[in-house]
């Protein structure tokens, strides 16, 4: 948080590359909870393959439609 603009609104530093408004409604702002001891994922080595890094999906959780397309 960079500063307090009124009771209703904060502004947010951020970097330069995420491309949101900098000046947000204090609703969306939370305060950062650290996961609880066991809840951290680790990840799974990838496994490479001509050089490159790959990963073995096992299924997809979710998706999002995008102007009525699934992406």
């Amino acid at each position: 948080m960079k500063r307090i603009i009124s009771t209703n609104a904060i502004e947010l530093e951020l970097s330069s590359t995420i491309k949101i408004h900098l000046v947000v409604n204090v609703s969306r702002v939370y305060i950062y909870k650290d996961q609880e001891e066991g809840q951290k994922k680790e990840w799974p080595l990838p496994v490479i393959i001509e050089k490159e890094k790959e990963y073995e999906i096992e299924k997809i959780l979710n998706k999002k439609k995008f102007r009525e397309k699934n992406r």
